[in-house]
């Protein structure tokens, strides 16, 4: 029998079912719940356990983890008498690895107290590919013996794993990221439609790029979808979307001025309003071509 906690999993998209599959090949025995019925029969075909539900997938869990898409989501999930707050043992951690906005995680840690139920908020970074390879960022907020506990769960799922601060922290660390990686994107955009326009080899130009002071992770990961128009969904826009707006709603709250993020925030938005949302974060260069009269 393995000693290993038993993990019950809620969400299994994107970047939760392969999240899911790497715990099942670290020894964890999981149990996942999602209402996609592919997603779990991919669970089952991996060495999970399929749920009927959040309570029948929490029952006699040490660690409950969920992957949903926003804060409405975790709460409809966390709370009322089907959730996870109801029906999870008391003792439990449960780890919200959603991105959301940090008062979410706030309120919820609070109400799991209540319940005898111990939160930690542990967004992550690494897009479809860092879930995929377990070389995930894994930014957490909460109680340093509750990360402590959770080490060897992060450890099987990403790379960075860092304590931000109490419950909240890894939330508000979560909406920097995407700050940053939403300006980073668009920087790229504008650079490759400059560079196309110019006539220079794009490939080319884009190695010799990322081998400097201009190179990045986003640069790294996303060149491909930029040279061959590829816009399958790692993150989708519309999730993009959400996070501009949880980073410069929290801005505002705290007086911090986002004039490029505030930009890029509507160029998303604008993405979003023309059908695009379904793409991936780095169609943001089909915003560009449009601002730049291409038909696309």
């Amino acid at each position: 029998m393995s000693t290993l906690p038993k993990v019950a999993w809620i969400g299994l998209g994107i970047m939760g079912s392969p999240m899911a599959e790497n715990l099942i090949k670290a020894g964890y025995s999981v149990t996942g719940f999602t209402l996609e019925q592919e997603k779990l029969d991919r669970l089952a075909a991996n060495g999970g356990t399929v749920a009927a539900s959040i309570a029948e997938a929490v029952d006699g869990a040490d660690v409950v983890i969920t992957m949903v898409p926003a804060s409405p989501q975790v709460e409809a999930v966390a709370y009322g008498e089907d959730g996870i707050l109801a029906n999870a043992g008391q003792g439990a951690l449960l780890i919200d690895m959603s991105s959301i906005t940090p008062q979410t995680s706030i309120d919820l840690a609070e109400a799991g107290r209540e319940k005898g139920i111990r939160v930690l908020d542990a967004p992550v970074s690494g897009g479809e590919a860092g879930a995929i390879e377990a070389v995930l960022s894994i930014m957490v907020g909460g109680e340093q013996a509750d990360f402590d506990e959770a080490g060897p769960v992060f450890e099987a799922l990403g790379r960075t794993i860092v304590l931000c601060g109490p419950h909240g922290a890894g939330q508000t660390v979560k909406a920097a990221n995407q700050l940053i990686v939403a300006v980073n994107i668009q920087a790229c955009a504008e650079a490759v439609v400059f560079l196309e326009k110019s006539g220079v080899d794009l490939t080319a130009a884009l190695d010799v790029l990322n081998g400097g002071l201009a190179g990045s992770t986003v640069l790294t990961r996303k060149k491909d979808n930029f040279i061959n128009r590829e816009f399958a969904p790692g993150f989708r826009i519309d999730l993009h979307h959400k996070d501009m707006g949880i980073v410069t709603d929290a801005a505002r709250n705290v007086g911090a001025a986002l004039p490029v993020g505030a930009v890029v925030a509507q160029l998303v938005a604008s993405l979003r309003a023309q059908g695009d949302g379904g793409l991936d974060h780095s169609a943001l260069l089909r915003g560009v071509e449009r601002l730049s009269g291409e038909q696309v």
